[in-house]
């Protein structure tokens, strides 16, 4: 990489540092990590020795910080497919049950953001519709950090909400249904061809809360790959053309997706391989009332600490996911 000629071919090049910054990203955690044992493991019988509590205490923290990024680091390790180091898009779409499901769909993009933030990812709304009272019909975000879409995989299907309504006067459990899908982004090494004459676009005005937030031309759309059906939008952007822009690129890596899972199909008869897929039938159950319990059905995994699940805390099932079937 130090020579004149590595850089006379510059996407070979960028190909090639693209590749060091993922081995990179392997070993220097682990060579940190292996570093912060040998350190402890040199204090800690001299603390203990010296009956050092607080010291011994602090050592203990730190080892306990350091199972923990072996475990991510373990996780990691799963995630070996095609498109799982990729940022990714995470969308969300209310199901049937009105309000109380747009509800449903606000709180589940909330909780998903505070997750992505914990992970030190970049979270950007990329479209969104509201509901007609509150909540929204749908939202798409896009997180860009490590392994991104390699975690967030774990979350595609149909989330189930049971709970007293907020908006029963009557005080009356409902039960709510939203989908999360989630797309791999995929850069510009990737070629995928898509032919204009095979794509639908519409333009319409973007939603939103009022005043400057609204935009008083048509800035938002939608485009349609019409051999696949396959639909995408976004308003987010000021201008149509950043708009059109963002909307290329997500049909572009729906596209990719598409063509990646069919060959690992292709592959998985081949081998004689069943796995059932999951996507797009329940996966997981957020019980408010009567009791609290968040239950995964594909890992039996569940937590009684619902108020912690919606604040974020999603690592654990997305690590047992990870287990069985990562």
């Amino acid at each position: 990489m130090g020579g004149d000629a590595f850089w006379q071919e510059a996407d070979q090049a960028q190909k090639v540092i693209n590749e060091c910054n993922q081995l990179r990203a392997w070993t220097a955690p682990f060579h940190d990590l292996k570093k912060r044992f040998n350190d402890i493991s040199a204090l800690l019988p001299e603390a203990y020795e010296l009956n050092e509590t607080a010291l011994v205490d602090e050592l203990l923290a730190d080892l306990n910080d350091v199972d923990q990024g072996l475990n991510e680091l373990e996780m990691r390790r799963m995630l070996s497919g095609e498109m799982d180091s990729k940022a990714c898009y995470l969308s969300i779409n209310s199901g049937a049950g009105g309000t109380e499901a747009c509800d449903w769909a606000l709180m589940l993009s909330r909780m998903y953001q505070r997750w992505a933030a914990k992970r030190g990812w970049k979270v950007e709304v990329v479209d969104f519709v509201e509901g007609d009272v509150v909540g929204v019909k749908s939202i798409m975000l896009k997180f860009n950090g490590s392994f991104a879409y390699g975690y967030s995989k774990a979350e595609k299907g149909v989330h189930r909400l049971v709970r007293i309504s907020p908006f029963d006067s009557n005080a009356k459990r409902h039960t709510s249904f939203a989908s999360v899908d989630v797309t791999p982004e995929i850069t510009d090494d990737i070629q995928i061809e898509i032919k204009p004459e095979e794509v639908r676009v519409d333009t319409y005005r973007a939603s939103g809360a009022g005043g400057q937030h609204v935009n008083k031309t048509d800035s938002a759309v939608r485009m349609t790959h019409l051999p696949t059906g396959v639909t995408v939008s976004c308003q987010a952007e000021r201008s149509q053309v950043q708009n059109r822009e963002t909307c290329l690129k997500m049909l572009r890596s729906k596209l990719y997706e598409l063509e990646v899972l069919e060959r690992e199909r292709a592959m998985n008869e081949l081998k004689g391989e069943k796995k059932d897929n999951a996507w797009g039938s329940q996966i997981r159950n957020y019980v408010f009332q009567p009791y609290t319990l968040v239950k995964d059905t594909r890992t039996k995994m569940e937590s009684g600490n619902i108020q912690a699940v919606m604040d974020g805390e999603l690592d654990d099932f997305i690590y047992a996911y990870l287990k069985e079937f990562g």
